[in-house]
C-alpha cells in the first residue's frame, strides 16, 4: 500500500529531476509548506508525460490515458485518498487547502490539447491553451502561499503562471517543434516574417524575439503587484522564482536569440546565489 510519505517523496523527486527553478525556489518556503507545492508539480508532470513520453504511442492512446488519469483523480479526490504513488499527496493537498478541482479540469484540458492542437493563429487563441497550462498553475499554488487577499492576489498569479509559460516557449522552440508544436503565435510569425522550421537565426527572428521577450517580460511586472498580499515567506519563494525565471530572458538575449543550437539556462550557481540572496537579505 501507498503511503502518504512515499508519495510526497515520489512528488519531490519529479520535482527536483524535471523542474530545478521550482524546486529551488521552493526552499524559501516554510519546510511543512513545501511538500504540497511538490505536490502539485507532481500532477502536472504525470500528465505532462502522458501527453509527450510514451514513446511511438498513437493519439488516441494518449488521449485514453490523460482520460483515464483525469478520471481517476476525480473519483480518489471525491473518496478522499488514493492508491497511486503521485496522486495519494495530490489529493491530500488539494483537500488540505480547498484547491478547487475545476483549476485541474482546466489543466487537463490544456494538455489534452497537445495531443492535436499543433499551432495557434492568435495571441489569443494562445491565450485559451495557456489558461490551463499556465495561468492556473497560479490559481492552484495561492491557497498555499495563504495572501492576505485571495481575489486581489488571483489576476497577478495568473500573469506570472502566463510568464513562466512564455519563457519555456522562447527557451523551448527547438525542442517543441521536434514535437512539431509551434507556441508563437502564427500571425506574430508573419508580422516579422519569421520561420521557426528554418532554425536559422536571421534578422527577422531577432525582431520576432524581441517582440516576444517585450511581451513576456510585461507579464512579468504586472504579476509584481500580487506579491503585496503574500506573507514574508512566500513573497520570498516567488521573487525567487521570478527572478530565476526572468534570468532565463537574459540568457536567450545573451545568446543573441539562439534558441537553436543551445538551451538558455541559468546556472545552478546562479540559481544558488539568488535564493541565498534573497534569503539572507529578506528581499
Amino acid at each position: 500500500m501507498t503511503t502518504l510519505a512515499a508519495s510526497y517523496e515520489r512528488c519531490r523527486e519529479l520535482n527536483r529531476a524535471h523542474g530545478t527553478t521550482y524546486y529551488a525556489s521552493t526552499f524559501l518556503l516554510p519546510a511543512a509548506k513545501r511538500p504540497h507545492v511538490h505536490a502539485l508539480y507532481g500532477f502536472c508532470r504525470y500528465a505532462d508525460d502522458i501527453v509527450d513520453d510514451l514513446g511511438p504511442a498513437p493519439t488516441e492512446e494518449r488521449a485514453a490515458a490523460l482520460a483515464d488519469f483525469g478520471a481517476r483523480f476525480a473519483r480518489d479526490l471525491e473518496a478522499g485518498d488514493s492508491d497511486d504513488l503521485v496522486l495519494k499527496a495530490v489529493v491530500d493537498t488539494v483537500r488540505r487547502f480547498d484547491i478547487g478541482y475545476d483549476c485541474f479540469r482546466r489543466f487537463l484540458h490544456s494538455m489534452t490539447m497537445d495531443l492535436t492542437v499543433g499551432t495557434y493563429e492568435t495571441f489569443d487563441d494562445l491565450m485559451e491553451y495557456m489558461d490551463g497550462s499556465a495561468a492556473v498553475i497560479g490559481e492552484m499554488m495561492l491557497p498555499i502561499l495563504e495572501p492576505s487577499d485571495l481575489a486581489a492576489a488571483t489576476g497577478p498569479a495568473r500573469d506570472l503562471g502566463v510568464a513562466f509559460q512564455l519563457t519555456n516557449f522562447l527557451r523551448d522552440v527547438a525542442e517543441d517543434l521536434d514535437r512539431e508544436r509551434v507556441y508563437i503565435p502564427q500571425e506574430d510569425l508573419r508580422r516579422f516574417g519569421a520561420d521557426p522550421h528554418a532554425r536559422s537565426v536571421d534578422a527577422a527572428w531577432h525582431d520576432l524575439m524581441a517582440f516576444e521577450i517585450d511581451r513576456t517580460r510585461a507579464f512579468y511586472a504586472s504579476s509584481v503587484a500580487g506579491q503585496q498580499y503574500l506573507p514574508p515567506a512566500s513573497k520570498r519563494c516567488i521573487r525567487v522564482a521570478h527572478r530565476m525565471y526572468g534570468g532565463i530572458l537574459d540568457r536567450i538575449e545573451a545568446n543573441r536569440h539562439d534558441v537553436f543550437s543551445r538551451r538558455a539556462r541559468v546556472s545552478t550557481p546562479r540559481r544558488i546565489g539568488m535564493v541565498a540572496g534573497v534569503y539572507l537579505t529578506r528581499a
